[in-house]
């Protein structure tokens, strides 16, 4: 089965850059569509960003462009979220999410998913 472990998140400043990880076990990665979701207290879970399975075609969110860039690593098993010009509102729990997908796939939606990594969490204070 899929496990999904993230890595990365911590307190930071304002403006600041920070990078997740996400390692994805038990499956083989390159068949997985992938994404990076966000949820603050007392809000939705939203998607940040979500990549497909060879990386040629992503999605960010608006509220992320020329922010955020979601990349991965076939080879390692990985996807990345580097995120920049962290603000306050970035704070939140990151999860890393995959779903087996056709190539060329992109999922934006919560229910679009079916594995969850744990979450990590990422503060940005003022």
């Amino acid at each position: 089965q899929v496990q999904l472990v993230e890595s990365g998140g911590g307190l930071v400043h304002t403006g600041v850059s920070l990078s997740l990880s996400c390692v994805l076990t038990g499956r083989t990665f390159s068949n997985y569509a992938m994404g990076w979701f966000r949820q603050a207290p007392g809000k939705e879970r939203e998607c940040v960003a979500a990549i497909s399975r060879s990386g040629a075609t992503t999605y960010y969110a608006d509220s992320m462009k020329g922010r955020f860039t979601i990349s991965r690593d076939n080879a390692k098993s990985t996807v990345y979220l580097q995120m920049s010009s962290l603000k306050p509102e970035d704070t939140a729990v990151y999860y890393c999410t995959a779903r087996a997908a056709f190539p060329g796939t992109v999922l934006r939606r919560v229910d679009d998913y079916t594995n969850w990594g744990q979450g990590t969490q990422v503060t940005v204070s003022s």
